[in-house]
């Protein structure tokens, strides 16, 4: 995905440049999938979209910032995408198509191809299952996905599945070269096919909203728009697939942890850990259409990643505090996660459920069995829940030594001066 680079045409002043910033963060995923459609070269939509943007910070601090700059993104991307079809000869191809592109703005009105035989009918869906191909393996479709939907860094996307940059890297270049090989690549998914895709399509929704709820790098914690539009692509799924556990379950799972947000934040932006979270400040209709979602999955089947997950955010939810919480049955949960889906990190939110139903020695016991995960080696979650535990057993210069670590660690710069504060506290050592 594109950024807006420093210097050259981006030194526009300030409030423009910030209005510029901020409708390329919330168009950018939409107008490289509406340039896919149009192009079916996902290199060259990313091309003529960042063409957009430096026309957006060539044009804006003279002629001002539009009334709808996000229109006028997907506008002046459209136009680019068209004059490159007709500079290729395709206009004929393609003239009942452009007619449209040239109409309209925005997608929100339906298109002439949209008939009974399209299954999804959105454009970032759309583009989110073209980016989960069979031709491509399991890693580089999330990985792919990641980086057009969510707009996420290599780096980002790296350290969500604990592997090395230039690995992601090289999967993201494959899976472009392998889908700009086959023109069928880019033909609208049926209904037969949308359930041979599902796995990895909800497995990117399901990164996506977690980079939105806990933020890899930068200087926010939350970003809630990215876990706005995970939820939304997670109703059209479910959607789409009704008799699907774990698309219920997923669904579920993203709107009980959304309906946290804004109790996970104080209005300058320090984090609030769920102890000390004003439950009032939960969104109740979120809650309830989780609650509903998870019902659903539960009546197809409760054992999925998802639909367990879902089930343990829905004991947070029913919990009038942290002190009400079942402990005990969320220790469980996470057991039958790791069953279903082994993993250190499953087991380290395990060690702190058991810490809570059990003790702060017995989450302790298993932390210290996986500290030598090497996919755990650079998590800096790790030390902050080995150093949360150690407070509470009231060893606190281990415990301000395994905050520093975390903070060392940490990418996120709120996260890291959350960790630094409780470092802090234990006084030195």
């Amino acid at each position: 995905m594109a950024t807006i680079e420093r210097g050259g045409p981006a030194a526009a002043p300030r409030d423009v440049r910030a209005s510029v910033e901020g409708a390329w963060r919330a168009e950018s995923a939409r107008v490289v999938a509406v340039l896919v459609r149009m192009l079916r070269d996902v290199d060259l939509a990313e091309e003529l979209a960042q063409d957009a943007l430096v026309a957006a910070l060539e044009k804006w601090p003279r002629d001002g910032v539009p009334d709808n700059p996000g229109a006028w993104l997907m506008a002046a991307a459209k136009n680019r995408g068209i004059d490159h079809l007709r500079r290729n000869k395709l206009l004929q191809r393609k003239h009942e198509e452009l007619a449209f592109e040239l109409e309209s703005a925005h997608e929100d009105a339906p298109r002439p191809e949209d008939d009974a035989d399209d299954a999804i009918g959105d454009d970032l869906l759309r583009l989110v299952f073209i980016a989960c191909h069979p031709k491509l393996s399991r890693e580089a479709q999330v990985a792919l996905t990641l980086r057009l939907l969510g707009g996420l860094t290599i780096d980002e996307i790296a350290r969500a599945f604990l592997v090395p940059e230039p690995t992601i890297a090289q999967r993201i270049v494959r899976a472009k070269r392998t889908l700009g090989e086959s023109d069928a690549a880019f033909e609208e998914p049926r209904a037969v096919d949308l359930r041979a895709r599902l796995d990895p399509v909800l497995a990117v929704l399901y990164l996506v909203f977690n980079e939105g709820y806990a933020a890899t790098a930068g200087d926010d914690w939350i970003r809630p728009q990215l876990c706005a539009e995970a939820l939304r692509l997670g109703r059209l799924v479910a959607g789409l697939v009704p008799g699907e556990a774990e698309a219920q379950g997923l669904l579920a799972l993203m709107a009980l942890q959304a309906s946290r947000l804004q109790a996970r934040v104080a209005e300058d932006g320090t984090p609030i850990l769920l102890a000390d979270q004003d439950r009032a400040r939960w969104d109740r209709a979120l809650v309830a259409e989780g609650l509903a979602s998870l019902a659903r999955a539960q009546a197809l089947d409760a054992g999925g990643p998802y639909a367990l997950q879902a089930a343990i955010a829905a004991c947070h939810a029913r919990a009038g505090s942290t002190e009400e919480t079942d402990w005990a049955r969320i220790a469980s949960l996470y057991a039958a996660l790791a069953q279903a889906a082994p993993s250190p990190v499953v087991e380290l939110n395990r060690a702190v459920a058991v810490s809570m139903a059990d003790g702060p020695a017995a989450g302790l016991a298993i932390v210290d069995a996986i500290a030598d995960a090497p996919a755990l080696k650079q998590y800096h979650l790790l030390p902050a829940v080995r150093g949360d535990l150690l407070e509470k057993l009231g060893r606190g210069a281990e415990a301000r030594a395994e905050f520093e670590r975390a903070a060392g660690m940490a990418r996120n710069a709120r996260e890291r001066d959350l960790l630094l504060a409780r470092a802090k506290k234990r006084g030195r050592r």
